[in-house]
């Protein structure tokens, strides 16, 4: 085990060093464990914030944790493979790291699982569960967890009921991504919505229409996904078809703009001088296609290894943690076709 587990000094954790330094948890420990792929600046933020705290390994607490072989339970469920691929990547790095075995189950078809695969996954002597997004919305499941007495981490959404939750701000994201559009020329913008039953969905066309709104005379058109490519097919084609077509496209996920960029090239339309895509959480569905998306960059593998920091050491810092999100600018955006009719 790499990890250096600590409770040090007036209780710190890993998880208050990385808030003090601006970093993800996962890059502590790469700082503590001496290892490489760390710039020198985020190395001297950690140590700065490592002393700050009196932050120091509690190797009686690492033993601990050996001892006892925690095992980690995580259920998933989600319409979008690449997401899901990079979620469950930073599982197993963070895992591997800290010594804990995992216990996967997967809730098929969108359905939450029956309650006998519950049960056999908390016989199978798990310690805690992470619940992949968008299973923490739901209510069931978590009352069922709350009832045998698992403490849970909550991956992308925010609750009210006492779990700790891991995420990003959605709104705050989706206003971020909205104003690169419109600080592009863009003024007819078009929207396909994620799950109307996850919450994230809802922030992010939130987001959305609070940056149109703050400027005169955008046009906005908003068409209903469900983070499937599928349906990120049959809404981009309900955009385009429009009489006044949006000339930039925010899709809330990667799957749905990588399925927007696909109806474009069947219209014959280049992407982005004729029509600009853009998508949300950075995914491997992202860079698989030409051109490559800009998109916001959810940190998914960081979400994922803090989820599994917080059921192994817990924390001192609340409940509801909030990792930063970052526009990633690709090469599907332009102005529109209108302002660059002087070429």
């Amino acid at each position: 085990m790499s990890e250096l587990l600590g409770r040090p000094g007036k209780g710190a954790t890993i998880i208050d060093v990385a808030r003090l330094a601006g970093v993800s948890p996962m890059t502590v420990s790469r700082v503590i464990n001496a290892k490489s792929g760390v710039r020198e600046e985020t190395r001297a933020a950690v140590q700065d914030a490592i002393r700050e705290l009196a932050y120091t390994p509690n190797l009686a607490a690492r033993k601990l944790v050996t001892a006892r072989e925690a095992r980690i339970g995580v259920i998933y469920s989600n319409p979008s493979a690449a997401f899901m691929s990079n979620f469950l990547t930073g599982v197993f790095e963070e895992a591997s790291q800290q010594g804990a075995q995992l216990s996967l189950l997967k809730a098929e078809n969108g359905h939450l699982p029956e309650r006998a695969s519950i049960l056999r996954l908390i016989d199978s002597g798990v310690t805690g569960v992470v619940l992949a997004p968008p299973l923490g919305e739901a209510v069931p499941l978590r009352t069922m967890l709350q009832a045998l007495d698992i403490p849970v981490v909550i991956v992308g959404a925010a609750v009210t009921t006492g779990e700790l939750c891991v995420r990003i701000d959605d709104r705050a994201a989706a206003y971020d991504m909205t104003r690169r559009l419109l600080d592009l020329g863009h003024r007819r913008l078009g929207f396909i919505a994620g799950n109307p039953d996850q919450t994230a969905s809802a922030k992010r066309l939130a987001g959305f229409r609070e940056a149109a709104g703050e400027i005169a005379g955008v046009e906005i058109q908003v068409a209903q996904g469900n983070f499937s490519y599928a349906s990120g097919l049959t809404a981009g084609e309900r955009l385009l078809d429009t009489e006044r077509p949006p000339t930039a496209i925010f899709a809330s996920n990667d799957d749905m703009a990588a399925a927007v960029v696909s109806v474009a090239h069947r219209r014959r339309l280049d992407v982005p001088r004729d029509l600009t895509v853009v998508g949300f959480d950075d995914t491997t569905a992202a860079v698989t296609l030409w051109p490559p998306l800009t998109t916001v960059r959810q940190p998914l593998r960081d979400m994922a290894a803090t989820a599994i920091d917080l059921l192994l050491h817990g924390t001192t810092g609340g409940r509801d943690h909030v990792l930063p999100h970052m526009l990633i600018e690709r090469e599907s955006t332009e102005a529109p076709p209108a302002l660059r009719a002087g070429e």
